[in-house]
């Protein structure tokens, strides 16, 4: 069993006909190609935003994740705490400046528009990531999405400065748990690209795979859900 693929005419077009109130979107792989969130952790180290000392420390962490001995969940709250101390005005700044030179020209052109066209029509749109939230407010601002409409991986910030307090981590059943603490625990339609989007799919009255990983890819022809790919995910990058 193979899920069906979608052009984009049919998936703007299936998105409209659900004429959906609240419609929530992942970002990472989802609204742009790759992961923010691993690229400014690099990104981090290679420029000295961090220490010399939580560069050595986070690499071992990663390292780990990637050989299954960390979990997801650990990784993603890890990634935004190592910053504690530093000063929010100085992380949004470095996140600004990563996203404008790195992520920016990966954004999709068609879930651009698409985002640019529910909002036209009023409707009311969430963004959930477990990157940190300091990306993820830069990046959905190229969307038009306030910060108040970010769901992220986020510290405790006092007196201007990151600490190592979680507030949150959403990612798999934690992202629907991080929607519900806003009121939302059905949304209308729901936009993701990993395994890890899988549990928030699911709550979903529509639920749209975008260029999606090829865990979610079974998934997707399990629950009958039919996937996207933009046109700059090429053909042989899909799973």
């Amino acid at each position: 069993m193979e899920a069906r693929q979608w052009t984009t005419e049919e998936f703007h077009a299936q998105v409209h006909a659900l004429a959906p109130k609240v419609a929530v979107f992942d970002c990472d792989g989802t609204l742009w190609g790759g992961d923010a969130g691993s690229s400014f952790m690099r990104w981090s180290m290679e420029t000295g935003l961090l220490s010399a000392e939580r560069t050595a420390w986070l690499q071992e962490r990663y390292a780990g994740y990637k050989r299954g001995e960390v979990s997801e969940l650990a990784i993603c709250g890890e990634m935004v705490q190592v910053y504690a101390g530093l000063e929010v005005a100085r992380l949004r700044s470095a996140a600004a400046e990563f996203f404008a030179g790195h992520v920016e020209a990966m954004i999709f052109p068609e879930l651009r528009a698409l985002v640019a066209q529910l909002r036209d029509r009023g409707v009311e749109i969430w963004a959930v990531s477990s990157t940190c939230d300091w990306v993820i407010e830069e990046g959905v601002r190229r969307f038009g999405l306030p910060p108040e409409r970010v769901l992220a991986a986020r510290v405790r910030c006092e007196h201007g400065r990151a600490t190592e307090t979680l507030l949150d981590v959403p990612t798999d059943e934690g992202k629907v748990a991080s929607l519900r603490g806003v009121g939302i625990a059905r949304p209308d339609a729901v936009f993701g690209n990993s395994v890890h989007d899988a549990a928030m799919l699911g709550t979903a009255r529509g639920a749209f795979p975008v260029n999606p990983s090829a865990e979610l890819l079974l998934r997707s022809a399990m629950e009958g859900w039919a996937v996207y790919y933009p046109a700059t995910v090429s053909g042989s990058a899909r799973p």
